[in-house]
């Protein structure tokens, strides 16, 4: 009851916003969240201090409230997806090089799309669908409230997307191993067990990092591509498809895994403040054992 509430008595009316009264709503919520609660602000310093060591105090503050800035930009935007129409997306989201689909569709090949939470992946989740032909799923993790965890799944998938949970991931790609298909893989997230993730070098420090991607992509011969997200104004956002490899079977065991992080860390470097930076991607130290 309480969940409904909040949705038809909160998110649904900001959803029905226009984008210009949607922004002056963001640089509100800024205030409230970056300077009067500090929203994970000890995070935030922490994760840009450690990995960029080589700037300034006053360069990482500068980096911080931009990043809060997009972070609000992102929280409306994506309440926005509850009601945007799809003409909208198009006009908002644009997808450059998708026609390296089409040309594995025809070569027979499954696909990994991997990527990284930057910029804006949630408005790439509701525009994405038209540039494929083939089937397009996505992995998520299914949230602890059943009404918001169907609520997410509706809005994602109400243009084309289909959503799997983590949990059900290896069974969804076994099932329909015979299909063509594009499976979307977050590389970016803290991994729940250190002892199953590769450790890698990223952003200059030791870290965790899923082996999913590599791991499915090697069992069932998939294709990789990478989507390069970029945001170009203020609401506006655009994401560059580029190949990886086509023989994923080829590379020595956790290259595959070291190039994708390298390829968002190149990304995140150019433009910091456009990563998920209140993410706590180094709370896990490599096992002594």
């Amino acid at each position: 009851m309480m969940s409904a509430l909040l949705y038809y008595g909160i998110i649904k009316p900001i959803s029905l916003l226009p984008y210009r009264g949607l922004y002056i709503l963001s640089d509100f919520v800024f205030v409230v969240l970056y300077r009067i609660i500090g929203y994970r602000k000890k995070v935030v310093g922490s994760n840009l201090k450690r990995s960029f060591p080589e700037k300034s105090d006053a360069e990482l503050k500068d980096i911080e409230r931009a990043f809060y800035r997009h972070f609000c930009d992102v929280i409306l935007e994506s309440l926005k997806n509850f009601s945007v129409k799809e003409s909208s997306l198009r006009a908002r989201f644009k997808h450059h090089g998708s026609e390296v689909f089409e040309q594995l569709a025809k070569e027979g090949k499954q696909v990994i799309l991997a990527g990284g939470h930057y910029a804006n992946w949630e408005m790439w989740a509701l525009s994405a669908s038209p540039y494929f032909s083939q089937r397009l799923m996505a992995i998520y993790k299914r949230l602890s409230n059943p009404y918001f965890d169907r609520k997410m799944r509706e809005t994602r998938g109400k243009y084309g997307l289909e959503l799997v949970s983590t949990r059900e991931t290896g069974d969804w790609l076994e099932a329909h191993k015979e299909e063509l298909f594009v499976s979307v893989f977050a590389i970016d997230q803290s991994p729940s067990n250190p002892r199953k993730a590769l450790w890698i070098d990223f952003l200059g420090q030791e870290t965790a990092a899923l082996f999913g991607t590599e791991k499915y992509a090697v069992e069932y011969n998939m294709a990789i591509v990478f989507g390069h997200l970029r945001k170009e104004g203020r609401g506006q956002y655009a994401i560059e498809y580029e190949l990886i490899t086509k023989e994923p079977r080829t590379f020595a065991h956790g290259d595959l895994t070291r190039m994708l992080h390298a390829k968002l860390e190149a990304d995140i470097r150019r433009e910091p403040r456009y990563w998920l930076w209140t993410h706590k991607r180094w709370k896990h130290k490599r096992p002594s054992d």
